[in-house]
């Protein structure tokens, strides 16, 4: 028996108003923007695959069992713009069947730069979901899924039973990413993405030109299938805004969901959470990450937010105000510091060409890679002025 384990990533960023050096105000990010964006997400996709999955856990009693990780930064939007979404993850967190993962409030890099303000954004983040939702995960993901043993051994110091992380193929070799593994220098069960059954559905299910397509549930149930004799867990990790917002409600992406846990169930198969993963299956092998990775483009790298000297100098920088920031103790301040933090900023300043390069466009509100960084400066400079 195969089992499917979904997790999902939630997460919109606060983007910045057009912020010119002459600026003095400290109002730095666009809430009309943000506001449109959040809208238009929650009732394309949020809204309608909470009640999707809502009706499959109704309709197979339990046995359909799904997770997410939601990011401190797009609660707060949905409680200042669209109250009714966390009142739909409310109602899936009473059923029993889904589990929220941790990871960084802010969704931030913060892990490279600074251990003490990682740690504290995972709390923060933790406190915000047992608020909500009266859970504390024994799972972690780092943003981006970014990932080598260093990551996993500070994710079981804070506790944390497993790990989330990318099935590269250049760390597994000839071996499956639907077996458990561990990191050679900690005791935590890591969890691999399983990317092709990932991306079959994330990138390539509206995709005409795709050689399995139309994708149907019963076809994608049978691949899970054929998992048997060579892996316990199909591990399908994607961001949620797959379901009707990349992936159009009019591709069928939403009938495909609907039907595609039944299919999995018939076959003898099932569906865990990561926890319930992490419980059920023992550990077959090291996976031995020496240099750090993640889930983004063709190269599994830090390339898309470490990639140029724009991006290293705006990390570099927004990292040096931490202890002035924390020295003021202005809780606005501090605030405004951490949503800078948040990946997406240094996404849009990335200049790179690879086969995925669109995405870097999906949702960017800048004409350029440069734009993106000196509108990012101009606000960082405002911030500094403030720490002093």
């Amino acid at each position: 028996m195969a089992s499917v384990c979904f997790y999902f990533q939630v997460h919109q960023p606060y983007r910045l108003r057009r912020y010119s050096i002459f600026d003095t105000v400290s109002n730095y990010f666009d809430d009309a923007k943000n506001a449109e964006i959040c809208r238009k997400v929650a009732n394309k996709c949020y809204l309608p695959a909470n009640q999707c999955i809502y009706d499959l856990i109704k309709l197979h009693e339990g046995r359909f069992r799904v997770s997410y990780a939601l990011t401190g930064v797009v609660m707060d939007q949905f409680a200042s713009y669209m109250p009714e979404v966390l009142d739909s993850f409310k109602r899936l967190a009473d059923t029993g069947c889904v589990e929220f993962i941790a990871e960084t409030y802010y969704h931030s890099l913060s892990f490279l730069y600074s251990r003490d303000e990682f740690r504290e954004q995972i709390r923060m983040q933790q406190d915000r979901i047992h608020e909500l939702f009266g859970q504390r995960s024994s799972v972690f993901r780092n943003t981006e899924l970014i990932y080598n043993n260093e990551v996993a051994a500070a994710a079981a110091e804070l506790g944390y039973k497993a790990i989330i992380c990318e099935g590269a193929d250049h760390l597994l070799g000839y071996r499956s990413p639907n077996y458990v593994y561990r990191p050679p220098n900690a005791d935590i069960k890591v969890l691999l993405k399983n990317y092709r059954l990932s991306d079959d559905i994330a990138f390539r299910f509206g995709n005409r030109g795709w050689s399995e397509w139309p994708l149907t549930a019963e076809k994608f149930a049978g691949w899970v299938n054929d998992v048997n004799g060579d892996g316990f867990t199909v591990n399908l990790f994607m961001d949620y805004e797959t379901l009707g917002e990349h992936q159009w409600a009019d591709t069928g992406i939403f009938d495909f969901l609907y039907h595609m846990p039944g299919q999995v169930l018939k076959q003898g198969n099932d569906f865990k959470t990561p926890g319930e993963v992490a419980d059920s299956y023992e550990v077959v092998g090291e996976y031995d990450a020496h240099h750090l990775i993640s889930w983004a483009d063709t190269e599994r790298d830090l390339s898309a937010w470490l990639g140029n000297a724009m991006q290293s100098n705006a990390l570099t920088e927004i990292y040096k105000l931490e202890g002035a920031v924390k020295a003021k103790n202005d809780p606005v301040l501090l605030s405004d510091w951490r949503r800078l933090q948040t990946s997406d900023h240094f996404y849009y300043m990335c200049t790179k060409y690879f086969a995925d390069g669109d995405v870097h466009k999906y949702f960017n509100p800048y004409e350029s890679p440069y734009d993106s960084y000196i509108n990012f400066m101009n606000v960082l400079d405002n911030i500094q002025s403030r720490a002093k």
